[in-house]
């Protein structure tokens, strides 16, 4: 398999141990994330050979970053680094009925100031077969969008697959360009859809309701107005509370229709980068499985980050293959 690349903002957490609130505590966890940074680590845990690019600060916290990727045999020699701090996110995990609570500082950070001529793209996706992208990055300032289009433009022209994962976050959006208008351009580039019914209606206007039937005419639709769309797939989370949740997905592959039947979280740990898990596992199992095997495979990496502290899912594919065979009572493995 040819490496896979992805890009996007490395940041820090700062947590709370537990699900206290910051109030209650001076001592304080970290872990290092990042949407992009999530799944290339996860494809990575699951044996890809997997690029990140990104920029971090040029200091001992981004020196620490790099290391942290590099254990988890990642190639990182695209990142590049900036006298602009690591971007910071705060987090407070929430617990049955009280919601995780999250406060970001990235606004001037490394990636934010990232602009094209900082990321050779030639160099950079040589040994490329596979790009993943999500809405996060062009959300976060124009420099981030170009270069990220750069990226995709080369990729394509490779004949390298493209996975998007247009999450919209209106929060992020301030730098003047329209969310609608950057994220289709963007999408032109792609081949593999991540997204639901939420995501098609932000791209295309429309008001899909939540229904198989409404998934499946969304994903036609989206299909029909960027061609180079081939597959959808799509997450469904139901949460009865902050601390159990159920996870199951469905796709449409231009032929068939496919669902998967529903993963019972009853006791979560964490609760972030499990979409990223998500987005990992498929990419994995389209490289390896049929769409559905590869489908189910997201869904079992998805449920399983639930229960690792941290950004990043450490499963291993006999980890997830063994939830996939129905091993799902946690009893001691000796």
């Amino acid at each position: 398999m040819g490496q896979i690349i992805t890009f996007g903002e490395v940041l820090m957490r700062i947590s709370p141990r537990g699900n206290k609130k910051f109030i209650q505590s001076n001592i304080v966890e970290f872990y290092f994330g990042g949407t992009e940074l999530n799944v290339g680590i996860s494809i990575s845990n699951f044996g890809g050979d997997v690029k990140h690019i990104s920029a971090v600060s040029e200091d001992f916290i981004g020196e620490t970053a790099i290391a942290y990727i590099r254990q988890f045999g990642m190639d990182t020699s695209s990142i590049v680094t900036s006298k602009r701090p690591l971007g910071v996110y705060f987090l407070e995990v929430g617990a049955v009925i009280r919601p995780s609570m999250i406060s970001y500082n990235r606004s001037h950070s490394a990636f934010s100031e990232i602009g094209p001529e900082k990321v050779n793209w030639e160099k950079a996706l040589e040994k490329g077969e596979w790009m993943h992208w999500t809405g996060i990055t062009p959300a976060l300032s124009q420099g981030a969008f170009d270069t990220l289009k750069e990226g995709l433009k080369l990729a394509r022209e490779k004949g390298m697959a493209v996975s998007a994962d247009p999450t919209y976050r209106s929060d992020l959006w301030k730098y003047g360009q329209d969310p609608k208008e950057a994220l289709s351009e963007l999408l032109h580039y792609s081949t593999i859809f991540i997204g639901g019914v939420n995501e098609i209606n932000e791209v295309l206007g429309t008001d899909f309701g939540y229904s198989n039937d409404d998934f499946i005419a969304a994903s036609k639709q989206l299909m029909a107005a960027f061609p180079t769309i081939e597959k959808v797939f799509d997450k469904i989370r139901t949460s009865l509370n902050s601390s159990w949740h159920k996870i199951r997905a469905r796709m449409w592959n231009g032929v068939d229709f496919r669902e998967t039947e529903d993963l019972d979280i009853t006791h979560v740990v964490d609760r972030i980068g499990t979409g990223d898990a998500f987005a990992a596992g498929l990419i994995y199992g389209l490289q390896h499985f049929d769409d559905y095997k590869a489908m189910e495979f997201g869904s079992a990496a998805c449920a399983l980050k639930h229960t690792y502290e941290g950004d990043v899912n450490l499963a291993t594919v006999k980890e997830v293959n063994s939830i996939l065979d129905g091993n799902i009572t946690g009893r001691l493995v000796r």
